[in-house]
């Protein structure tokens, strides 16, 4: 599976992508606004920051699910763009396994995330480890990678919930590990809800 990785990795890595006169990629079938990271982390950390810390915890749900409905929504016209299907299908050889990790190759590939899937259960849990995500060098307490939490429930959802848009909430991601927080990854596991 490392040639398909590093294949779409590379793939994908080479598409010049630009933004429109609003700042809008209309790539994959979706609407993505190009923004620094800079500016997600930001927002994320002063909103916890004014957060009571009754509500501190109701507030990072709502970032994570801001995250997963973008995710679930640009994710599937991601999964069946027609560059996706140029370039991650012609590799498919186990079916949705191989599409999800298509999926985590394109968020290295575009800078979201240096992420792979490292166990896997179909349909059932997943861990993620990941490396360099927006979130790993945000100020903060505690593990708060709310945008990749959001994707990797979001991806999951799509390639083994029911089919878009009746998998929505399927599954839930949590963080067990963060750069964040002075561990040398970050770890993501998926299992149902």
């Amino acid at each position: 599976m490392t040639v398909m990785r590093d294949t779409v990795v590379k793939s994908l890595a080479k598409i010049n992508i630009q933004g429109d006169e609003n700042g809008l990629i209309p790539e994959y079938d979706v609407l993505v606004n190009l923004l620094p990271a800079s500016l997600l982390n930001t927002f994320s950390e002063r909103i916890m920051a004014a957060a009571p810390p009754d509500k501190k915890s109701t507030v990072a749900d709502g970032l994570v699910r801001a995250a997963y409905e973008c995710g679930y929504h640009t994710g599937c016209g991601i999964i069946t763009s027609d560059v996706f299907n140029d370039v991650v299908l012609p590799m498919v050889t186990e079916g949705e396994k191989d599409i999800l990790r298509g999926a985590f190759a394109a968020f290295t590939a575009w800078g979201w995330a240096k992420s792979g899937i490292v166990q896997l259960k179909e349909g059932e849990r997943m861990v993620i480890r990941a490396n360099d995500y927006y979130e790993a060098d945000s100020g903060g307490e505690g593990l708060r990678a709310y945008m990749l939490r959001g994707l990797c429930q979001a991806f999951f959802d799509l390639t083994y919930a029911d089919p878009y848009p009746d998998g929505m909430d399927t599954f839930v991601c949590h963080q067990t590990k963060g750069i964040e927080a002075g561990d040398p990854h970050g770890e993501f596991v998926v299992t149902r809800k």
